[in-house]
């Protein structure tokens, strides 16, 4: 045996069990991504994903007549060429305020899981890698935290604060960030003690590394389904805000608030409040199909 031969590996120096993992790797992903296509629900969920996400992001384009232009003289028309879905009690375009709608909606269903995510991930990440003391108060601070209602906090956040798209984002994301939290040192607690991270350890790399470049990496599964299983989540609590006038401001249109709005017609004109409670409810199927798919997907014991 050579000197080089006999020498132990430099810290930080890849493996052979690391270089097989590295060479797996893209074989991983490719066979993830096959048992996710494999699942037609999985496929119409993200059509319908992509349908919606694109009408929020081109609703300025596509949409047939401006968001807040009044027809004086058609309030509450029925559908017709010029106003597919008819008009709302002040005259504007119904569809045009829906695909509007799609886009608050996308943006709080969107940002808040990001946005969360950027907290409760690393903080539950560290907590579970530390234990100990940091790891006991994280743990008390997950009993208080989801003692409360997540509804009931929103709720006192809007009385205070005061309403808007953008401190309806800020309220959701701290009510909604531990439980991505919780979820990430679930996932590292039950990581840190496998071999190729005790392996790493030996060879001398720190704990930045071993989070960063071998716990998460492989938590990276369950987080994502979390964090798309969120985002209906998120969708539905700002739908319930809006509904009992907590949500986003006017002339800013929401699905929740065009619920409330349609539902002083119920009788006359039923399609105000039918169309946005449709919208709602496929949007979260579609992104539940989503996140089911990719749980099965990341999930090797399911079948494909």
């Amino acid at each position: 045996m050579t000197e080089a031969e006999g020498r132990p590996p430099a810290a930080g120096t890849p493996t052979a069990a690391t270089k097989q993992a590295v060479e797996k790797a893209p074989g991983i992903v490719s066979e993830t991504a096959r048992r996710f296509v494999s699942n037609r629900l999985s496929m119409v969920g993200l059509l319908f994903v992509g349908l919606i996400l694109g009408t929020a992001i081109l609703a300025d384009l596509i949409a047939p007549h401006p968001r807040d232009y009044v027809f004086f003289t058609a309030m509450l028309a029925d559908p017709s060429p010029e106003h597919l879905l008819g008009t709302d009690a002040t005259g504007r375009d119904f569809l045009t305020r829906a695909m509007h709608g799609a886009r608050t909606s996308m943006t709080v269903g969107l940002m808040v899981p990001l946005l969360a995510a950027l907290v409760g991930i690393p903080v539950g990440a560290v907590a579970g890698w530390r234990g100990g003391r940091f790891d006991s108060l994280f743990l008390r601070v997950v009993e208080i935290w989801t003692a409360i209602p997540t509804y009931m906090l929103a709720i006192l956040f809007v009385a205070v604060w005061g309403g808007g798209l953008d401190k309806l984002i800020l309220y959701l994301v701290i009510v909604s960030w531990i439980g991505l939290a919780r979820l990430a040192r679930a996932q590292v607690v039950s990581l840190k003690g496998r071999e190729y991270v005790l392996s790493a350890r030996a060879l001398g790399a720190s704990d930045r590394r071993l989070i960063v470049h071998h716990i998460l990496p492989n938590a990276a599964g369950p987080l994502v389904v979390g964090l798309v299983m969120a985002i209906p989540a998120a969708i539905f609590v700002e739908a319930g805000l809006s509904f009992i006038g907590l949500g986003v401001n006017d002339p800013i249109p929401s699905w929740g608030k065009m619920i409330t709005e349609g539902g002083a017609f119920a009788s006359s004109n039923p399609i105000l409040m039918i169309v946005p409670i449709i919208l709602v409810a496929v949007t979260m199927l579609a992104f539940t199909f989503v996140g089911d798919g990719l749980r099965d997907a990341f999930d090797p014991h399911s079948k494909p």
